[in-house]
């Protein structure tokens, strides 16, 4: 199981990720949007802003999300530091329901170059 300060990490790995991407990639992730990450197994939900490319006032929450983002995101601990790093593919995990992205739909069909 993966700890609040190893599910933060990966929060600013993904941020730097976005922050440094190029073309196609910046461009999908160029929304002012608010996000949470619901982090099921730790209970804590991540909230804070997709503003041109990068995710900014990242805050730590007791529970679910209290509010609804506009971009909403639900996994474990693990799956959050797996997926950042690489070693899970988004796609599959969505698709069998490891992973849960909700948002509306021109934002997924942006968001889709990122996944």
């Amino acid at each position: 199981m993966a700890t609040l300060e190893q599910c933060r990490g990966a929060l600013e790995k993904l941020a730097e990720n976005l922050a440094g991407a190029n073309g196609d990639l910046r461009s999908a992730a160029a929304l002012d949007r608010s996000v949470s990450c619901w982090i099921t197994d730790l209970n804590t939900t991540f909230v804070g802003r997709l503003v041109d490319s990068r995710i900014e006032d990242v805050t730590a929450e007791p529970g679910p999300p209290a509010e609804r983002a506009q971009i909403r995101l639900t996994m474990t601990g693990e799956d959050l530091v797996a997926l950042v790093d690489g070693e899970l593919h988004f796609a599959r995990a969505w698709g069998s329901g490891r992973i849960k992205l909700e948002a509306g739909l021109r934002d997924l069909i942006r968001l889709r170059k990122l996944l």
